[in-house]
């Protein structure tokens, strides 16, 4: 079996384990903060340990172009946020309404 057969590259940005919804950023978050497999397997369980060493023997050896698809994703997830909190939803920003006009009743 090749590393590659272990995942669906969806795109270039989502690429995830093979049968999972889980994307290789979630294995790899908790790796990167120094994270043993077995400590990630006990955080995601639905995971083999094989599809966990996996994911990391492939960073390893793709270093350099998952550093970029991880900083892509950062990048837009914090674009998404700013996007978000400049202008919510319109129910959020009832809820923001309603909570405000609790705290002023309080008073």
């Amino acid at each position: 079996m090749k590393l590659e057969d272990y995942f669906d590259f969806y795109s270039a940005n989502d690429i995830r384990l093979k049968g999972h919804r889980v994307g290789i950023e979630n294995i790899l978050d908790y790796y990167l903060e120094g994270y043993t497999p077995e400590e990630i397997n006990g955080n995601l369980p639905s995971l083999s340990l094989e599809e966990i060493h996996a994911t990391i023997t492939y960073y390893l050896h793709n270093r350099p172009q998952i550093d970029t698809y991880l900083a892509d994703l950062t990048e837009d997830r914090e674009q998404r946020y700013q996007e978000f909190y400049v202008n919510p939803p319109a129910i959020v920003r009832k809820l923001q309404a309603e909570m405000a006009r609790r705290v002023t009743k309080k008073r």
